[in-house]
């Protein structure tokens, strides 16, 4: 198989989670979600260029971000190169926008845009079933962003899609704020099992406001609320089971979500295992003028301007 000698450029979205309720715990020591996704036109940039080797290289312009074959990129183009038994080279070049270990699913976008593009770029003619199967093996978050829809149900691990088509003409206006520190989704899990099991003395002790989790007993309440306006969602729909953990261990993010309330924005919650935080906004202009705000007010935090796309 000859691959094409230009290369193939792609956007990577990043999603937020309009809500998280985990589960339980299942014996593949993952866990079951029912989640919200939200894709959003916050992304990083993917450059695919052919190699007259056969090695797979990976490039980037961030330090975190890993160069080897624990990188979801690597495993994502290995992974085909297997079920293919395919050898031709690759260099991967990752131009990073989404801030890393952020809750904002940049690894898994990467990763499926890695499959998508290859998809393509071998001309393998897989469809977007089979290529979600593919990409349950790499991440739970990696299915969604495989289906290119902007808004999806997520169940199982996460890797179970259920598109939401009926909302693609729903505009969302958000500010996403990272505080700039890196959370690994694994040790948050661990606390989160812990904290239910009623150790909560692993987790250092919260006095405030923002750290309350709230659960929701019907999950189609805010498609819903959605399918009205997204200016009607209501603060009380938006709840994500992991923040309660997140927020204890780093109490930063409880600090964006009181800087986001001081601002007058109620639809506030963290993304994901975190840290980054969001707030639903009722307008662009609200959005635009806040967002300009918190960046002079807060100089230390990405402060990120997003819809839903």
């Amino acid at each position: 198989m000859k691959q094409r000698s230009l290369p193939l450029v792609t956007k990577s979205f990043a999603k937020i989670n309009l809500y998280l309720r985990v589960l339980g715990r299942r014996k593949d020591n993952f866990h079951n979600l029912d989640t919200l996704f939200v894709r959003i036109d916050l992304a990083d940039t993917i450059i695919i260029k052919a190699r007259k080797d056969d090695l797979i290289r990976i490039k980037c312009d961030n330090r975190h971000v890993p160069r080897d074959e624990t990188n979801l990129c690597f495993r994502a183009a290995e992974l085909l190169r297997q079920a293919f038994k395919l050898k031709l080279g690759l260099e991967i070049e990752i131009k990073k926008h989404i801030p890393v270990g952020a809750g904002l699913g940049g690894g898994s976008s990467n990763a499926a845009s890695v499959l998508s593009g290859l998809n393509k770029y071998w001309h393998l003619d897989l469809t977007k079933e089979k290529l979600a199967i593919l990409a349950a093996r790499l991440g739970s978050d990696v299915a969604f962003f495989i289906h290119d829809i902007k808004f999806a149900l997520g169940s199982k691990r996460g890797d179970k899609i259920r598109p939401l088509d009926f909302l693609e003409k729903t505009k969302l206006w958000l500010i996403v704020v990272y505080p700039g520190i890196k959370v690994s989704t694994p040790l948050i899990y661990q606390k989160y099992d812990l904290f239910l099991a009623g150790q909560k003395a692993a987790l250092p002790a919260y006095k405030g406001i923002s750290g309350l989790t709230r659960r929701l007993p019907d999950a189609k309440i805010p498609i819903l609320e959605l399918l009205k306006d997204s200016c009607c969602i209501d603060s009380k729909y938006l709840f994500n089971d992991l923040e309660i953990v997140t927020s204890r261990l780093y109490p930063v993010v409880n600090r964006v979500k009181d800087a986001l309330f001081a601002k007058g924005l109620q639809r506030v919650l963290m993304s994901g295992s975190g840290p980054a935080v969001f707030a639903v906004c009722d307008c662009r202009a609200q959005a635009q003028d806040l967002s300009n705000k918190l960046r002079k007010e807060h100089k230390s935090w990405q402060v990120f301007l997003s819809s839903a796309i």
